[in-house]
């Protein structure tokens, strides 16, 4: 194993991992000291940069991680949908309405029972919503400047698929509690750790090369014999590598200190 010292990070999720400096975020560059502007200059790459120095990074040249595409489409729905499209993503089909005038047709486009969901900021489940009726949709819309519309598959479990650097490092299932069809931990949801289909990890490898993603948690669903990719997420949770006995941080440091993110 090479322990090189000084690998370089901002934001704190590093900052138990030995060899590793966790400098923080600081919205003013002005504010880092000489020598800390110094380690940032001459990094090889800087770990966990935070959304706004990401970007900065990316037009230097300076390698990050995560990558600037995972800062860029996380917590995005719109744009991961998007993108899906262009790279043929096997993907609920979506439709984003904007304005009053488009969010009157959205029936015209879909029939109940779909999804609608908040597209931007929302995470573990929350913004997410069942729509079974005219009234559960003007409910939703009270909520949603702009409507992210999805096609309803009716399953009780999904996927995680989680892949750090080029290696999945983790997958499980999801099994949605009885009384709610999301299948995330923080809604009732439980993990269950039987063997995932290859179909289903060779699907995600695919979609977190094409899409250069390099930290991330791809949720999977099955669905009349066919895969389907329903979002990634950048900030996923652990209680998956929790309840499966891995130390994540440990898991990172190790991959860090063998060059392998």
């Amino acid at each position: 194993m090479n322990n090189r010292p000084g690998a370089v990070a901002l934001e704190a999720r590093l900052k138990d991992c030995k060899h590793i400096i966790t400098l923080g975020v600081r919205p003013n560059f002005s504010d880092y000291r000489a020598w800390e502007v110094e380690l940032i200059r001459k990094a090889r790459k800087i770990y966990y940069p935070s959304a706004f120095y990401a970007e900065l990074f990316d037009t230097m040249g300076k390698p990050t991680f995560p990558s600037y595409q995972c800062y860029k489409y996380g917590q995005d729905k719109i744009k991961q949908t998007a993108l899906f499209g262009l790279l043929n993503i096997a993907h609920p089909r979506t439709r984003v309405f904007y304005g009053k005038r488009q969010k009157k047709a959205i029936a015209d486009y879909f029939t109940y029972p779909f999804v609608g969901k908040i597209p931007r900021g929302s995470a573990m489940g929350r913004g997410v919503f069942l729509i079974q009726h005219a009234g559960d949709l003007e409910a939703y819309l009270q909520l949603a400047d702009i409507a992210y519309i999805q096609e309803y598959l009716p399953v009780d479990r999904d996927i995680r698929i989680v892949i750090i650097g080029n290696r999945i490092v983790h997958a499980y299932w999801r099994l949605a509690p009885p009384d709610d069809f999301r299948t995330n931990v923080a809604v009732g949801g439980t993990i269950k750790l039987d063997p995932v289909p290859d179909e289903a990890l060779d699907l995600a490898r695919h979609v977190a090369c094409a899409c250069r993603w390099d930290d991330v948690g791809i949720d999977i669903s099955r669905h009349d014999g066919r895969y389907y990719v329903l979002e990634a997420n950048m900030k996923y949770g652990k209680e998956g590598f929790r309840q499966a006995g891995i130390d994540y941080i440990s898991l990172l440091g190790d991959m860090i200190a063998n060059e392998e993110i």
